[in-house]
């Protein structure tokens, strides 16, 4: 039972590692594009798609913050409403995820499902730390971390 959970746990760790490839370009494409530079945020809203070298996200809003350098200046990404990523060979949802690059923490929230070949893993709450390259389903009051794991 371990290494099935050792194999998703890393697998979830590359769901997010395209975000971190240095020098790749990010194409988001959406309904709406609206940039607030009083707050440095940058809104896009209705069925926006976020794409970057061998990642692929989807929500109905995201939001990205930004410091004083800018667009290429990212202090905070936050997308919800229908969110899901996939990269090759796996894929996770949930209602919410926020990332940030200053430490590389990917948050995935509310109602989190994550497939890959080594199976299927629900749960509240999916943290990953991309510097560490680990993973960690957190349950809450009333909702437990469940895994389905298939057999090699």
């Amino acid at each position: 039972m371990r290494l099935p959970l050792r194999l998703l746990a890393l697998g979830l760790a590359c769901i997010a590692l395209p975000v971190l490839a240095a020098g790749t370009p990010v194409k988001v494409t959406a309904d709406n594009f609206t940039v607030d530079q009083q707050s440095g945020t940058a809104t896009f809203t209705g069925n926006v798609v976020v794409a970057r070298s061998g990642m692929d996200m989807w929500a109905d809003k995201v939001v990205v913050r930004y410091g004083s350098g800018g667009a290429a200046d990212i202090d905070t990404l936050e997308a919800t409403g229908n969110v899901r990523i996939k990269t090759s060979g796996q894929q996770a949802s949930g209602r919410r995820a926020t990332f940030d690059p200053d430490t590389a923490i990917l948050r995935l929230v509310d109602d989190v499902v994550v497939v890959n070949a080594q199976g299927t893993v629900r749960g509240p709450e999916l943290t990953i730390n991309l510097a560490t390259n680990s993973s960690v389903f957190k349950g809450s009051e009333g909702g437990r971390v469940t895994g389905v794991f298939n057999p090699q």
